[in-house]
């Protein structure tokens, strides 16, 4: 990445800068303190990548603007790119990049500023980190490296390579290892079970052939039976066809010998009948001749029904005339006594009328009483109503005492059941107490149980801890054994032998020696890797231990939180019943106070002033009820004279009309009996009367002796029946003969039958008596089948068992060869994974990189120090030293610095000498960065202090960096010594004032 322009608006302490590359191939940025030099590079790094020193993304932000922007462009491979990057208070970053393409910039800004960073990040292929620990040399960093411990110098070294992410691989691969580990005893114990299943498979298959010949046997045995059961049953249905054929039989019999007796019985009736009707033919002449005189009797009835009807009729007339002469005197006489009965009520009208009047004047006196009372019973209601505000307020404030009186009273129960309550309250504190006591022992027993739980998983990660660092030291020793392997293979030809360290040819004792010391150290080395696996075992049994035990505890100590939760209900508990006693003797008190305002009336003391002073107001008015109730009583007692004086009056009227209606009556009473005495010699009715009466005579009809001719009518129908039946024995003679003989005849073929069906039913009951009954034969039978059936079942019920035993130790066969299968491939994994978890870890891959890496960077460091120090200077990096007792060898990162004096300490050497070498190795680190990112490193910043060289020391330290200056498109120095600025013939001089920084291009 090669600067070409850098352009910043409001950045830090600039308001407005552009900063043109273009021309500057080594330059030296200088200024004051504080003036603003590395805000330039740290706009550069905020703007490609994002970050910063500042700890808020606002402080970016020039004091008084609202809006921060960076833009910076650069050439990387060919191509020249920029980016802009601006940033507003309190709101999110902006992005831009950009192209250019002929003479113009295109965006290629991805969707999203993260998107665009990626994109950025995979075009120039470097990071921030790379982009800090190689082309940027900030202040502060350069004897980082070298005043480091060694294994802290290892791990500057891991974080600049960032080997961060072994670890990271390193413990995925350990959780994952763990994970399989986990698996591994579960499929273990399942392979057991499934292993101890499979083991009685050939008992059950032993069991399964016997089962099978025991079902083949008892299957013939009941083929057996079976065919026996079936001739017998084939004898048994023989027997059953004769025994239905002879109970046919033997009902024809019954059928025949009931119509054989239906037979006789309708032969005797016909006979009968044949007797009854000759006995009827015997009568034939005295039948004719009183059915002759039945018919006389009936025309003589005839003759008399018409008489009878003639003589109704006349009778009929007759009474119509009488009844038509008995209402017209009826109807005069009624209108005569109507009238009689008018002036008889008129007449008892007038009297009542007469005796009303009779109290004409005690009913006025009565009258005048009434209207005085009524005008004092208004003025008692005018009252009413003006004191009725009064009463309603009184009756309302009476109930409000009472309602005061009802609460003082309810309080008072309230208080004497709160009482009793709390009393038995009381006595329940011995067994709190007791119970809080055992809570708080269970409790700190728990809590010991708990520490011990602690301490349990202390020592599990401890365990934990030790054996991770048994499997780093078994990886360790797995290497070095490798190693000595190796070296072995390349001794294996004396002749072509050569050491491992000088790569001088090795001959005779040396080889030996050499070839001896190296197999007993691969020895020592094995029998350290033995001890480890067996301390590595041992570890593994102590963690299952502790884990098993952990697991009880956790058991245990799930009570802890509800026993907890008990002890603050206990204590709740106390606490309120510790405050009873208190609440009591207030209770007490409260009561007795209660008890002296009931008794003393001392409750509602307001309402009862106001009810004193309303019914003083109601007193002053002069109103009293019972005044008011008694007048109205006396109203309503002499409202009658009103009702009274009103009939009166009615009583006068009507007695005049009385008066008047009288005479009326009587003269219409004359004349209507004047009119009925003329009637009665009237003779047109009489007449009428005389010529019905001779009518009636010439009939000459007598009731007596037409009810004599009825009755011996009666007596003669009896023997018109008798005269039909002759008539129907005449004609049923000949056939009851011809029936009587066919039925004899009938009656002999039926007996004929019947003596055949009884020879037949014979024959059968003889042929049932040969053989005898197989049922008792077929039921045991029977049995014996079913017993063998049962015991067959059975037997194929435990067959089927152990085919599905089978069909399951089949299964768990399968199932065995697949978690078998399962259980290779999780060890297999477990394996793989314990490796890469050794191989990612730090004595793997790290220390193989770190090693691989340190020949580079002495090699790298020397020469860069060699430029710096005229060649006076050379270091040296070891990677081992001999421990104490000089058996072992320990890996270490230590740092030799050598002069033309020797090997002397890093602290001897001079800060100029220091510096060089703290600048040579940083400079060969950033080098060698540069390379491993996959980019070439073109640009360098150096912002270290120089403050520590003198003129020979900032001479060499210039011609040192012009002596490298060829491998770099552009190198920035960042120094205040004027002395120092002035060695450069290119300078940016910073400045600052008011209005911020501002910089200044020298040539």
């Amino acid at each position: 990445m090669i600067p070409k322009q850098l352009t910043l608006q409001n950045f830090l302490s600039y308001r407005e800068v552009t900063l043109d590359f273009d021309g500057l191939h080594v330059a030296c940025d200088c200024g004051p303190n504080g003036a603003g030099k590395s805000s330039l590079l740290e706009a550069i790094a905020w703007c490609v990548w994002g970050q910063s020193r500042v700890s808020a993304e606002d402080d970016i932000i020039r004091q008084g603007a609202a809006e921060a922007q960076v833009s910076f462009c650069f050439e990387h491979s060919g191509q020249i790119y920029r980016i802009i990057r601006r940033r507003r208070r309190a709101q999110t970053s902006g992005l831009e990049f950009q192209i250019k393409t002929d003479s113009t910039f295109k965006s290629i800004t991805q969707k999203g500023v993260r998107a665009t960073q990626q994109y950025i990040l995979s075009q120039i292929k470097i990071d921030y980190e790379t982009f800090v620990n190689s082309a940027y040399l900030r202040q502060g960093r350069a004897d980082e490296f070298m005043l480091k411990g060694a294994s802290d110098r290892k791990q500057v070294l891991a974080d600049l390579l960032k080997l961060n992410r072994y670890d990271y691989l390193a413990e995925q691969a350990k959780e994952q290892a763990r994970t399989y580990r986990a698996q591994l005893q579960p499929l273990e114990a399942l392979l057991v079970r499934l292993s101890a299943q499979i083991a009685s498979r050939e008992e059950t298959m032993a069991a399964h052939q016997q089962l099978q010949q025991q079902v083949k046997q008892h299957r013939v045995t009941q083929q057996q039976q079976q065919q026996a059961l079936g001739q017998l049953k084939q004898q048994q249905e023989q027997r059953r066809l004769q025994q239905q054929q002879l109970a046919l039989i033997q009902q024809q019999q019954q059928h025949q010998q009931q119509t054989l007796s239906a037979t006789e019985i309708t032969l005797e009736q016909v006979q009968q009948q044949l007797r009854q009707t000759e006995a009827m033919l015997a009568q034939a002449d005295d039948i004719c001749h009183q059915y002759q005189q039945l018919i006389s009797l009936r025309d003589a009835e005839a003759k008399m029904v018409e008489r009878c009807q003639l003589y109704q009729a006349a009778q009929t007339q007759r009474l119509q005339l009488q009844q038509q002469v008995n209402e017209q005197q009826q109807q005069q006489q009624a209108k005569i006594a109507q009238i009689t009965a008018q002036l008889e009520h008129l007449e008892a009208q007038i009297q009542a009328a007469e005796q009303t009047l009779e109290n004409k004047a005690e009913v006025i006196h009565k009258l005048e009483q009434l209207k005085a009372a009524k005008k004092e019973l208004h003025q008692l209601n005018r009252s009413e109503a003006q004191s009725s505000p009064l009463r309603l307020r009184l009756r309302q404030i009476e109930a409000q005492i009472e309602q005061a009186h009802t609460r003082l009273v309810t309080r008072i129960e309230e208080l004497d059941n709160r009482q009793m309550q709390m009393s038995s309250q009381q006595t329940q504190v011995p067994q709190l107490v007791q119970a809080a006591v055992e809570v708080s022992h269970r409790i700190a027993y728990l809590e010991q149980r708990r520490e011990y739980q602690e301490a349990l998983r202390q020592k599990g990660l401890e365990r934990r801890n030790f054996m991770e660092r048994l499997q780093a030291n078994q990886l360790h020793h797995q290497m070095a054994i490798a190693q000595h392997n190796q070296t072995l293979t390349q001794l294996e030809d004396p002749d072509a032998a050569c050491c491992p360290l000088c790569e001088q040819p090795l001959a005779g004792q040396r080889w030996q020696a050499l070839r001896d010391r190296t197999l007993t150290e691969r020895d020592e080395v094995q029998n350290q890797i033995w001890a480890i696996r067996e301390q590595l075992a041992v570890s593994d049994s102590e963690i299952q231990v502790l884990r098993q035990e952990y697991r009880v505890l956790e058991e245990e100590l799930a009570k802890y939180a509800p026993i907890l939760e008990e002890r603050g209900q206990l204590k709740a508990k106390l606490s309120s019943v510790g405050k009873l006693q208190d609440q009591l003797q207030a209770m007490t008190a409260e009561r007795a106070q209660l008890e002296r305002c009931l008794q003393a009336n001392e409750y509602a003391e307001v309402l009862q002033a106001e009810r004193q002073q309303v019914q003083t107001e109601i007193e002053g008015m002069n109103y009293d009820e019972r005044n008011h109730a008694l007048l109205k009583s006396q109203v309503d007692r002499l409202r009658w004279s009103e009702l009274r004086y009103a009939e009166i009056k009615q009583a006068e009227r009507r007695l005049q009309t009385l008066q008047t209606q009288q005479p009326q009556l009587e003269a219409e009473l004359q004349t209507l009996r004047q009119v009925g005495h003329n009637a009665e010699n009237s003779q047109t009715h009489q007449q009428a009367l005389a010529a019905v009466e001779g009518r009636l005579a010439d009939i000459d009809y007598s009731v007596t002796e037409h009810n004599h001719l009825r009755e011996k009518l009666r007596q003669a129908e009896p023997w018109q029946s008798r005269y039909h039946a002759l008539q129907q024995a005449q004609t049923q003679q000949t056939n009851q003969q011809e029936k009587i003989a066919q039925l004899s005849a009938v009656r002999a073929d039926q007996t004929i039958a019947q003596q055949a069906t009884a020879s037949q039913i014979a024959d059968l009951q003889q042929q049932l008596l040969a053989p005898a009954d197989p049922q008792t034969a077929i039921t045991a039978l029977e049995k014996a089948i079913e017993t063998h059936q049962e015991q067959r079942d059975h037997q194929l019920s435990q067959l089927g068992r152990m085919q599905q035993q089978l069909s399951q130790l089949d299964t768990v066969q399968t199932q065995l060869e697949q978690q078998q299968k399962t259980l290779d491939d999780i060890r297999h994994k477990y394996q793989v994974y314990r490796s890469l978890a050794e191989a990612f870890g730090r004595n793997g891959i790290q220390a193989l990189m770190i090693e691989n890496l340190l020949p580079q960077l002495e090699a790298e460091t020397n020469q860069i120090l060699s430029r710096l120090s005229d060649h006076q200077l050379h270091v040296q990096f070891v990677t081992q030293r001999a421990g104490r007792r000089g058996k072992k060898l320990i890996d270490t990162l230590d740092i030799l610095i050598a002069d033309i004096k020797g090997t002397r300490p890093y602290e001897t050497y001079s800060g100029g000498e220091t510096f060089r070498v703290n600048f040579a190795i940083r400079l060969a680190i950033a080098r060698l960065l540069a390379m491993r990112s996959g980019t070439a490193l073109q640009m360098l910043i150096v912002d270290e202090g120089f403050g520590t060289q003198d003129q020979a020391g900032c001479d060499r330290l210039i011609a040192a960096i012009e002596a490298i200056a060829p491998d770099f498109a552009c190198i920035l120095t960042i120094t205040h010594m004027p002395h120092f600025r002035d060695a450069f013939q290119t300078r940016i001089d910073v400045s600052k004032n008011n209005e911020g920084s501002h910089i200044t291009i020298s040539e």
